[in-house]
């Protein structure tokens, strides 16, 4: 289904991946594993063809489908619905359908009224052929296992919130079709513990290929009988054909191999090495221990290179600049689109250095909340009130708050302009982006490189207020551990919107709020059943 051979990737001038080879085979479920940065995207867009490899041939053999991690609808008018039809081409059929239908109950004299006629008989026949009304049902049963509610379905997918988009997306792909490869990148962002079973279940009925980006080691390790590990400083890929556990097993084991391979060999060398030293004064043994010399140093040449330890981007947060006791507040905020209510009557006051997690279903508000406080999108009705002081730092869930044309160092400057450009590079380099990474475009970067970018973006603008929108996800375990710390020591205030029960250990907040109700209480962990569920 599909066959990589011999295949060279780059990311501008930097080599991320070279002469790698190997099949996607229907019932193959590969789980696509490695740190931020590695590959792990940009292989997955040239294995869609929506990029070219630098060297080498990819071939696909039947339907591809593709969710990548930032995923957009081309036509954000179109109904979601329609857009998840639109996976076997039967939006235009069901179009025709609804227009020949208007064209009949609108028609004026037989002769009309027989053309219109004629025009549904085709437009039902071409919609019956693609699966007609069972498809449709079919496609509103994907929708459901992934959490869209019903009335959703006939909305514009731009009235949609960032994590029900995400979940039209992902329905669209699945909907596509059983028999080919799906490539999916983070599904399960947004998803919540129901949500995230339906597609556990789904994924491993699916009777064709899978090869699935997920930094969730449960889900990794329910479907996966593969695991490619992208090794970034090897620019390498090792291929274990086994499942999550034993890939475990076999990378500690692999470890231990070497580690003990080496030992024995540098001990060897160094026994060589000591008796050449012995018999190099003497003219007669001068020859025999040049060579054992040699010897010794080839049988430390032939050994596996050492991998290097991956690097961990320092991640801080900024430091808090003085503000008045209650430095943000909001005013019975409203806010609606298409006509639907989003926010209504939400009042909230952040005190200095409190900790608020701000809880509800997908399509509750829970960014809508956010961006307006953040002055990214201006209410219906209310205000957000700013208090003596305040510095606000945005963490956006979809990234918003950067530039995709300007470069990574661009974006930085942008947000933290008072910066010298030695000073700006210091604090790239410490989250990972040194020298010719500092001049890439943001659109090139993966998820979890976006997220570290973002966070750069905070440390020097000593933001008192933080509102954070999804900060662990597209994180590596590494990157993510580093994200929590610095979470649970920020002493500033903070606002969070999250799925992950570790970030709420890290925030440990002293009060809650529960959208749509616009309900606030005390923390209770009575609330951490809702966290899997928001």
């Amino acid at each position: 289904m599909l066959t990589v051979r011999g295949v060279e990737l780059r990311a501008g001038a930097r080599l991320l991946l070279s002469d790698i080879s190997f099949t996607v085979s229907p019932g193959d479920r590969i789980g696509l594993v490695g740190r931020n940065g590695a590959g792990k995207t940009t292989l997955m867009t040239a294995l869609a063809g929506h990029t070219a490899p630098a060297a080498g041939a990819i071939t696909r053999t039947g339907p591809v489908g593709f969710l990548p991690q930032d995923s957009h609808a081309a036509d954000t008018s179109v109904t979601v619905l329609d857009r998840i039809l639109s996976a076997r081409g039967l939006d235009e059929s069901l179009r025709r359908l609804r227009a020949a239908e208007a064209a009949m109950a609108d028609a004026r004299g037989a002769g009309a009224l027989e053309r219109a006629m004629d025009a549904y008989t085709r437009a039902e026949a071409a919609f019956q052929a693609g699966g007609g009304y069972a498809a449709q049902a079919e496609a509103a049963r994907v929708a459901a296992g992934l959490g869209l509610p019903e009335h959703a379905l006939g909305e514009p997918v731009g009235a949609l919130s960032g994590g029900q988009k995400r979940r039209a997306e992902l329905a669209r792909i699945l909907f596509a079709g059983q028999g080919g490869t799906l490539l999916l990148d983070e599904p399960t962002n947004h998803l919540d513990a129901d949500s995230l079973t339906w597609l556990r279940t789904f994924l491993l009925r699916h009777r064709g290929g899978l090869v699935v980006i997920s930094h969730d080691t449960g889900l990794l390790a329910d479907l996966t009988n593969r695991v490619f590990h992208l090794d970034a400083t090897w620019a390498a890929i090792d291929i274990h054909n086994t499942d999550w556990p034993g890939y475990l097993a076999q990378r500690d084991a692999d470890a231990r191999r070497r580690a003990r391979e080496r030992a024995n060999a540098e001990r060897k060398a160094a026994a060589l090495h000591t008796q050449a030293d012995r018999m190099k004064a003497r003219s007669a043994t001068a020859v025999m221990a040049r060579s054992m010399a040699r010897r010794a140093d080839r049988m430390v040449a032939d050994l596996e290179p050492v991998r290097r330890t991956e690097k961990v981007a320092r991640i801080r947060l900024p430091e808090p600049a003085p503000c008045g006791r209650t430095p943000l507040g909001a005013i019975s905020l409203a806010k609606s689109y298409g006509g639907r209510p989003v926010l209504t009557g939400v009042d909230l006051s952040v005190d200095r250095g409190s900790r608020l997690v701000v809880l509800g279903l997908n399509g509750a508000g829970k960014t809508t909340l956010l961006r307006l406080l953040a002055g990214a999108e201006r209410p219906d009705s209310g205000r957000v009130v700013h208090g003596h002081g305040l510095r606000l730092g945005y963490f956006a869930q979809e990234h918003d708050t950067l530039d995709r044309e300007r470069t990574v160092r661009q974006n930085l400057a942008a947000a933290a302009p008072h910066l010298s450009d030695g000073e700006a590079r210091h604090v790239l380099g410490a989250f990972l982006f040194s020298g010719d990474d500092a001049d890439k475009p943001a659109g090139v970067l993966s998820g979890g490189e976006r997220t570290r970018l973002a966070l750069a973006g905070l440390v020097h603008s000593g933001a008192n207020v933080l509102l954070l929108d999804e900060p662990t996800n597209n994180l590596d375990p590494a990157s993510r551990g580093e994200v929590l710390a610095a979470v649970g020591t920020y002493p500033g205030a903070i606002v969070m919107v999250t799925h992950d029960a570790g970030a709420i250990d890290a925030l440990r907040p002293d009060r809650a709020l529960l959208l749509p109700e616009a309900d606030e209480d005390l923390w209770s962990e009575d609330y951490r059943s809702l966290v899997d569920l928001a």
